[in-house]
């Protein structure tokens, strides 16, 4: 049953992640944070698909090479442990302006092409000392690799759980823009679904009698996390009530303009007002130059019946003026 329903979220993951992908070229701005977002898809599409293929070619033939395909799929799987990592550790520092001041520009791109760049090194290195690719096998430096493996991989898991978890004790709910969500969720996600197939990998040289039990669960949960990404970004993006197109809902989640100040408080509108005073007037009541339609040195009556394409205008800074000082007049 788990070999089954592994394969469903597999094909049904890799359908959504390639739809995601297609939206983010076409229809989604890119930004510093969804960046990160669409290089994970990406990833995520070749875990899922790779799983997929692996498992059809299992089911048609009776039998697959299963250390090669874990291999392979676990090689993917490694770059979104990377790109998640940087997606929740810049989310924690976007809310900081001091950050985001001196941040550079290639950030994001660096940070993405070294999560692709050093994890096929991280994961085949110690894939060939084990005895996974070839015949041969070190144990010495196996075992050297399993506890780099164990350093490296729990380092990330901490990383972006810790940064995420910052980022929710220094911050309030009204800081937090409709992104945050994803970021929060990513990391939980990371937490509960991601890190047993990684304990999987590092201790499948120590704990091979295990690994029958252990590996397809560790699988099925990684699979799960991947296959939901893109539901999870349409719930986040998606209001209540309203039936929109599906590029509407995944720019209003993942566009660039969610992300700005991620956790910045919003300016205040003006100063605060004491308790039993009268709200200030507008800035057009208090400031307007002398001569305009307004002001009480013209009658209201011009200022009411002045022609021509902004005549609305005019009425509604006279009634405005004239309500500011009925306003004065009684609090005098």
């Amino acid at each position: 049953a788990a070999f089954y329903t592994t394969l469903a979220l597999s094909v049904a993951g890799a359908l959504g992640n390639a739809l995601l992908l297609w939206n983010f070229a076409f229809h989604i701005r890119k930004g510093a944070l969804n960046l990160y977002l669409l290089n994970l898809a990406a990833a995520d599409l070749l875990f899922l698909s790779c799983h997929a293929g692996f498992s059809c070619a299992r089911l048609l033939r009776g039998s697959a090479d299963s250390t090669l395909s874990f291999v392979i799929t676990f090689l993917w799987f490694s770059v979104g442990l990377w790109l998640l990592a940087c997606l929740c550790l810049e989310g924690w520092l976007f809310s900081l302006a001091c950050y985001q001041r001196h941040r550079p520009r290639i950030t994001s791109h660096a940070l993405c092409v070294l999560a692709w760049v050093l994890a096929p090194p991280a994961v085949l290195l110690p894939a060939r000392a084990c005895g996974l690719l070839t015949a041969g096998t070190s144990w010495l430096a196996c075992l050297r690799y399993s506890v780099v493996s164990i350093v490296w991989l729990l380092a990330l898991v901490c990383v972006g759980f810790g940064a995420t978890l910052i980022l929710v004790i220094c911050t309030t709910p009204s800081q937090r823009p409709k992104f945050y969500s994803i970021v929060w969720s990513s990391s939980l996600l990371l937490l509960v679904c991601r890190l047993p197939l990684a304990i999987c990998w590092s201790l499948r040289p120590l704990l091979t009698f295990l690994l029958s039990s252990l590996a397809p669960l560790a699988t099925l949960l990684a699979c799960m996390d991947s296959s939901c990404k893109p539901l999870l970004y349409l719930l986040v993006g998606r209001q209540l009530g309203e039936r929109e197109a599906l590029g509407m809902v995944l720019q209003r989640a993942l566009s660039h303009d969610t992300q700005r100040r991620l956790a910045a408080p919003a300016p205040a509108h003006g100063p605060p007002v004491e308790a039993g005073q009268p709200p200030a007037c507008p800035p057009t009541c208090n400031q307007m130059p002398l001569g305009t339609p307004g002001d009480p040195s013209l009658p209201l009556a011009l200022a009411m019946g002045s022609t021509g394409p902004d005549r609305a205008g005019r009425q509604s800074l006279a009634l405005s003026r004239a309500e500011c000082t009925r306003t004065g007049r009684a609090r005098d």
